[in-house]
Order: C-alpha cells, then structure tokens, then sequence
C-alpha cells in the first residue's frame, strides 16, 4: 500500500512559478515510477511529467514541455514538479501517481495510488 500526499499549489499570477511536491509512504517508492497529472473542470484528466525510478527517463505532456521539470528524492521518498512561466491554462487541481512498476507510463490506468490533490490556480 502506498499512501501519497502532495502540496505546493496556490494561487499564483501567470508568469510565476511554483513547486509541487508528492511525499509517499510505503516502502517500494524508490523502486516505483512516478508521475503527475492534472484535472481542469470540464476537461479530460491530463497527464503532466512522469520519472522512472532511478530519474534517467523522464517525459511530459506536450503543453508544459520546457516549462515543467520532474524530479525525484529517493531518500526523502518525494517527487516534485517545478512549475515555471505558468499560465492561466494550467489552473487544474494536480495530482501525483505511483505507478506498478519502475518505468512509467503517460497513462492514468497504469498508475495504482494517487495523492488527493492539489489545486494551482493562475491569475492572468
């Protein structure tokens, strides 16, 4: 069982730049790919970045390419998202994923624990 809880999110201006961060519990998160998603009312859930467990395969959605990096601390057993230049179009409650193995996916269904969400808003 693996328990996640992010934080980070608030209420920011476009422009700006925020770090999300995903704290797991349970003893396979340095074995297990991680990955953000996001979720806007009235929209498809979306996937965001995702980091494979030893951090040398990483991907992103294409809408925050360039903008967003993923990141991961084994020892600490937390993944991050460092939001840069957001937009109004990113305002979406996040969420972080614990995946079933090492690799990852772009895909919600492969991810088994998900965090409970949290929200980032940007002003324009």
């Amino acid at each position: 069982q693996v328990q996640l809880v992010e934080s980070g999110g608030g209420l920011v201006q476009a422009g700006d730049s925020l770090r999300l961060s995903c704290v797991a519990s349970g003893r396979t998160f340095s074995t297990q790919a991680m990955g953000w998603f996001r979720h806007a009312p009235g929209m498809e859930r979306e996937f965001v970045a995702r980091i494979s467990w030893s951090s040398t395969s990483t991907n992103y959605g294409d809408s925050v390419k360039g903008r967003f990096t993923i990141s991961r601390n084994n020892a600490k057993n937390t993944v991050y998202l460092q939001m840069n230049s957001l937009e109004p179009e990113d305002t979406a409650v996040y969420y972080c994923a614990a995946g079933r193995g090492p690799l990852g996916t772009d895909y919600p269904q492969w991810y088994d624990y998900w965090g409970q969400g949290t929200q980032v808003t940007v002003s324009s």
